[in-house]
């Protein structure tokens, strides 16, 4: 099993689905590896840079894997990553990543890859996420942060997605806003204009965890590579 999992935007609960997916993973007997490819927004350790968001991806993953292997590029500053990139004075490298990638397909029987950003975030001066999960030939699932604006940005997305080749499996209603107005007919109106499956609703979660969040998710019933 593989996945790519991007988002409409950041802070729109990519992370939370990684996880919820690969405790789903786990629960069907699979060793399963996450990996945050690119992590803009860290903490300096003794470890050295370490993102809250990755460092969560590491500790779900089994067989354990070491922090480099879920998250090779990690900037301290939280800017989009070809900015932090710049100020770390490095270049995010594809080939890298890619070979990263199959480290893990060798290891691991299901692997979740979370894009960073949106589907078009800049990683370097030519290349975005959306060629990232190209180059991995992966399928996508969106989460959509659920909040004004949240459909056009939704649409626009799976457009996108769409016209890349990539497969989309599905998409998820995540309540980052627990107080949007008319949110179900939001998720209603995506319904009806995304030809891909709801895969699942997350409300709105004081403390999130992998084995909460994955009692609101489904897999996809099919899993096809681009």
């Amino acid at each position: 099993m593989r996945y790519f999992i991007t988002g409409t935007d950041t802070d729109c609960g990519k992370t939370l689905v990684t996880l919820g997916f690969m405790q789903l993973c786990r629960e069907r007997g699979l060793t399963t590896a996450g990996m945050k490819p690119v992590a803009a927004g860290a903490l300096r350790t003794r470890e050295g840079l370490l993102n809250s968001d990755a460092l969560a991806i590491q500790e779900q993953c089994k067989p354990a894997l070491d922090y480099a292997s879920v998250n090779p590029y990690c900037f301290e500053a939280a800017v989009a990553p070809h900015l932090a990139a710049d100020l770390a004075d490095r270049r995010i490298e594809l080939d890298l990543l890619e070979k990263q990638y199959n480290t893990l397909t060798q290891s691991h029987e299901a692997v979740v890859v979370e894009g960073v950003g949106g589907w078009k975030v800049p990683l370097n001066e030519e290349e975005d996420s959306a060629d990232l999960c190209l180059r991995l030939k992966l399928p996508v699932v969106l989460v959509v942060g659920l909040r004004l604006g949240c459909i056009n940005h939704a649409l626009l997305t799976v457009s996108s997605i769409q016209a890349s080749g990539a497969p989309l499996l599905g998409w998820i209603a995540n309540h980052i806003d627990a107080n949007m107005a008319l949110a179900e007919e939001n998720i209603q109106t995506l319904k009806r204009r995304i030809r891909a499956p709801l895969l699942g609703r997350i409300p709105r979660l004081d403390n999130p965890r992998a084995d909460t969040v994955s009692t609101y998710l489904s897999l996809p019933a099919a899993v096809t590579e681009c």
